[in-house]
């Protein structure tokens, strides 16, 4: 009798997972599901509003699992978690940059530590309910990281920095299908999390407060400071850098009798700088700590698409290599926002060819 490889499905206690854990063994794969438990039970006890990997995702994970007949368990992954994605996004934060802690979380946390736990259990593969694809190009000799085919859904710019050895082992069954067969799949196996809803996207922090967030995490005084226009001019008074993004538009306490965005902070001089829409565009930036994911580093200037947050629309530029690690990146179109700390990724049509963390505007 043949064995079945067996997997190891990342199953969060939503919908997505839940198909995707479905999917796999409707392929023939041995399924295995895991929880990862990232809270103490003071935080998943008691909450306002639903935190993912709470209890009650660990429950609904389990009554999935046991729909559909295949093992599960809990690993329990607190201090990887704060380590890797809760204190990595505080310290982001407190130099002024706009982390993205999905990144962090899936190069540590989904395929790190759990990659790692796969391995200890002689588990072969992973695999996620992120909406990607990923497949191996005999003629580049290396996986490849294409788009999702729905591109609502489509989530390959927070997965692009995963290496060759993470990508052979990652699996993700939900690449080539809508959000809407999803759910619909889950309704016909009798999945209890069919119509539950998608999870927030900073999953650690309660009900979005995210300046409340960082006030309490960090606990040094925050000095109020002048909030300035492009020409020096002081506008208001800021209660503390902490928090603010560029493009921020909400939460400045101006009445400016037209929209402002803020367009830089300035830490060394305490300082705010707001600006109009325009203000925001920038024709180019560096960015360090390349990650090539399904392409070797170019040597020339190459052509792509740059994706500079994860919903923006991806624009046309030049690459250009810049030195060891970085590259910088010219666009077409002058584009809206770009923020340090947040990542650039390139793509060639549906392919990732890799990304970095943008340094600054040039």
């Amino acid at each position: 009798m043949l064995m079945r490889e067996r997997v190891l499905v990342a199953m969060s206690g939503g919908v997505d997972s839940s198909v995707a854990a479905a999917v796999l063994q409707e392929a023939g794969f041995e399924v295995l599901g895991v929880t990862l438990q990232l809270w103490g039970k003071d935080v998943c006890v008691g909450s306002g509003t639903r935190l993912c990997c709470s209890v009650r995702d660990a429950l609904d994970a389990r009554a999935v699992a046991k729909r559909l007949g295949i093992g599960h368990e809990t690993l329990e992954l607190v201090e990887a978690f704060r380590t890797h994605v809760i204190d990595y996004f505080i310290e982001g934060y407190r130099q002024g940059l706009t982390p993205n802690p999905c990144i962090a979380c899936n190069d540590h946390i989904k395929f790190g530590a759990l990659l790692a736990h796969a391995e200890a259990r002689g588990v072969s593969l992973v695999a996620t309910g992120h909406y990607a694809r990923s497949e191996y190009d005999a003629a580049r000799g290396r996986y490849t990281l294409q788009r999702a085919a729905d591109p609502s859904k489509d989530q390959s710019y927070v997965l692009f920095n995963l290496t060759q050895t993470q990508l052979a082992r990652a699996r993700f069954p939900l690449g080539a299908m809508r959000k809407a067969e999803v759910r619909e799949l889950a309704r016909r196996l009798g999945l209890a999390t069919a119509d539950k809803p998608d999870s927030q996207d900073v999953c650690f922090v309660r009900d979005r407060n995210k300046n409340g967030f960082l006030r309490q995490a960090v606990q040094e005084s925050q000095a109020p400071g002048p909030i300035t226009d492009t020409d020096g001019k002081v506008l208001g008074t800021h209660a503390g850098l902490l928090g603010y993004t560029i493009g921020q538009r909400e939460g400045l306490g101006i009445a400016a009798g037209r929209p402002l965005y803020v367009v830089a902070i300035d830490q060394p001089r305490n300082r705010l700088v707001v600006g109009s829409r325009d203000d925001l565009l920038r024709d180019a930036l560096v960015a360090e700590r390349m990650n090539w994911v399904s392409a070797p580093p170019p040597r020339q200037p190459l052509r792509a698409q740059a994706k500079i947050r994860s919903r923006h629309e991806p624009a046309a530029a030049w690459v250009h290599p810049a030195g060891e690690g970085a590259v910088t990146v010219q666009f077409d179109e002058p584009q809206p926002a770009v923020t340090p700390g947040q990542a650039v990724v390139l793509y060639d049509g549906d392919t990732v060819l890799g990304g970095g963390w943008i340094a600054r505007d040039a």
